[in-house]
């Protein structure tokens, strides 16, 4: 059985909001990105006790801490940045979830990314050696411009590190804006580190995110496999139908909620089971 779960900043900015549209949806896990307009690395403690009593409260826990961790350039300061990592961490401990959701770092526009592959495993490598001592997971997303975006580099890095504190969110809509195709292409290769999935889907001639099963994400044949390959883990809402920023996405209550219908009706055709 697979557990629901979305990057719930996407409905509102409002925490209270938030919850009111996955109670809706019967949805009891959330990825934690934002609230109130501020990233979770910028929540203050008073502000994630706040957060925590109110989940306790309407029964939600956290799936993952969606944080920004990796989402730099290359180029920029590592050591301030390694130092979030920290932060993120303890967030994670906070909320009782072992997974934080991080990047392999931004390219510089036209350049090729073998150039900078040496630098890109040094960060990776010590961004997991944190994590590894603190038993956490860290989930690697494919995004769109950063150096393990397309899936022979997000196996290569998942190769050279080669630690079970290091796994893959896999998203489909990221690789088929990198031209890649999610299923066809990029599964075979990186079945056995998928530990996460995102659900976003989109077109492969223009880029437009659409709901699940609206566009070239493969999300059906991805999912028929998934529950042939026995996974149990989260699928996390991640719909950007409204708006896609570096730091973050916006769908609003209704397109929040046609996305999840979208994805329950696929869940549907293939016989899979969710909570």
């Amino acid at each position: 059985m697979l557990t629901l779960t979305g990057f719930a900043d996407e409905i509102s900015p409002d925490l209270n909001k938030q919850l009111e549209v996955l109670q809706s949806e019967e949805i009891k896990y959330i990825e934690l990105r934002g609230v109130w307009e501020k990233n979770v690395l910028e929540l203050t403690d008073e502000e994630l006790h706040s957060i925590k009593q109110t989940l306790e409260k309407g029964g939600f826990k956290l799936s993952s801490i969606g944080s920004p961790i990796g989402k730099i350039s290359i180029l920029d300061d590592f050591d301030g940045h390694l130092s979030r990592l920290e932060r993120a961490i303890s967030v994670a401990e906070y909320f009782q979830t072992k997974y934080i959701r991080i990047f392999s770092f931004f390219m510089p526009e036209g350049e090729d990314p073998a150039r900078y592959r040496e630098e890109v495993m040094r960060r990776m490598s010590a961004l997991v050696k944190k994590a590894e001592e603190k038993g956490m997971i860290l989930l690697h997303e494919n995004e769109k411009e950063i150096y393990g975006d397309n899936e022979w580099r997000c196996l290569d890095i998942l190769r050279t590190i080669n630690s079970p504190n290091l796994r893959m969110a896999f998203d489909p809509a990221n690789f088929i804006q990198c031209g890649v195709l999610p299923h066809t292409e990029a599964y075979p290769l990186l079945e056995r580190y998928i530990e996460y999935v995102h659900i976003k889907d989109a077109i492969l001639k223009t880029g437009k995110v659409v709901p699940a099963g609206k566009g070239d994400g493969e999300l059906l044949p991805l999912l028929t496999t998934l529950k042939q390959s026995n996974y149990k883990g989260f699928l996390s809402l991640e719909p950007h139908l409204a708006a896609a920023e570096t730091f973050s996405g916006y769908s609003g209550p209704e397109l929040f909620v046609v996305a999840v219908k979208a994805l329950k009706d696929i869940l549907k055709e293939t016989n899979y089971t969710w909570k």
